[in-house]
């Protein structure tokens, strides 16, 4: 995350609005180069945040919806600054805690795509404050607190007591709210080879679930997006992202219209597969696409839109992350976005996006 976030929530939540979704799970502070070249060669740093499930926190708050993040940091500056700095997008932190004996997690990484064999990230993170989550230190208030509750697979990779809580999390229980789990699998994370039956566990006890199709190739040796809805029939909606050619999402149809929490427990009445292409972006930098992605998916389930609206959507999303240089971008308005997702087909497929796209006096392209 980059830039100056929005100061307070944004104008359309207000305080005493219900939760629309928690996100649990670590953030870091990170630090980007000044300029390319290897991590030995670059003479100094800016300082950013990046987290997953905070970077869809505050996609989300800035799309005009409330969210609250639940983690844990050290007593110490780098939390501080996470802390302040999510708040700063109108994130609700009042549920993270604070360890007064481990640090805040830290990484850097070089200015390079992360596709490029050049790319290094080094995380310090090993016993951090996140890895002591567990589900002896956050309680079913905090995580139940949303309309969902949105999760991923880099928390169960931290520590064991992570594993534990997200086990917690995604099994069935009274009061639970609707899941969502982006799978996020990130190797250089997982040591010990359990990394793909872990991550399918989970997703299985997730309501809605993000993967890429790369990420289930690498993980679970699949190829194509009917694959992986075979190995996940349980989820109720799958979003396999198919990276700039569109997304595909399985989804299956209950009886009646359910509300967002239902949608999962209704009694299916068969399934729809649908595709959406990408528009075309002119990439600043390949970082935060996913999570972006997430969020706009979840701002238009939350607003009831059919699913090729929620595609868009999430497309959309992804596109102001990929249009900056850092992990968040700020997203079109609202009105705005609602009018090009609502384009006939044609003209979507015809759609080009580069940087500043989301300004409202921004034209966008066609060829």
């Amino acid at each position: 995350m980059t830039g100056t976030p929005p100061v307070g929530p944004p104008v359309d939540a207000p305080r005493d609005a219900p939760v629309d979704v928690v996100c649990l799970g670590e953030s870091m502070v990170t630090f980007l180069p000044y300029r390319p070249g290897r991590l030995a060669d670059v003479p100094a740093f800016t300082r950013t945040i990046g987290g997953a499930e905070s970077n869809v926190a505050c996609a989300l708050a800035a799309a005009g919806h409330r969210t609250t993040w639940v983690s844990r940091v050290g007593a110490d500056g780098f939390g501080d600054h996470l802390v302040e700095a999510i708040a700063g997008y109108g994130v609700d932190t009042s549920a993270v805690q604070r360890d007064p004996l481990r640090p805040t997690g830290v990484y850097f990484r070089t200015a390079t795509d992360r596709a490029a064999d050049a790319h290094e990230v080094v995380y310090y993170r090993a016993g951090s404050a996140a890895s002591a989550m567990s589900p002896r230190t956050v309680g079913y208030g905090d995580v139940d607190a949303g309309r969902v509750l949105h999760l991923s697979g880099v928390t169960a990779a931290l520590s064991e007591d992570c594993l534990a809580l997200m086990r917690a999390l995604t099994a069935p229980r009274a009061g639970r709210p609707l899941v969502s789990f982006d799978v996020n699998f990130r190797p250089g994370l997982w040591r010990d080879g359990t990394a793909g039956a872990v991550l399918l566990e989970l997703a299985r006890g997730a309501d809605l679930v993000f993967v890429g199709e790369d990420e289930a190739r690498e993980a679970w040796g699949l190829a194509g997006p009917e694959a992986v809805r075979a190995a996940l029939p349980e989820p109720a909606v799958l979003v396999v992202k198919r990276g700039a050619a569109g997304a595909a999402v399985f989804e299956r149809r209950p009886a009646a219209e359910p509300g967002v929490e239902s949608a999962a427990r209704s009694r299916p009445a068969g399934e729809a597969v649908t595709f959406v292409p990408a528009p075309r972006v002119d990439v600043v930098a390949p970082v935060g696409a996913g999570d972006a992605f997430a969020a706009g998916f979840l701002s238009a389930t939350l607003r009831g839109l059919d699913v090729k609206n929620r595609i868009r959507h999430g497309h959309l999303m992804a596109a102001a992350a990929l249009t900056v240089p850092g992990d968040l971008g700020v997203p079109a308005g609202r009105a705005r976005a609602d009018r090009l997702a609502g384009l006939d087909d044609a003209a979507w497929e015809t759609l080009h996006l580069g940087p500043g796209w989301t300004g409202e006096d921004q034209e966008v392209r066609t060829p």
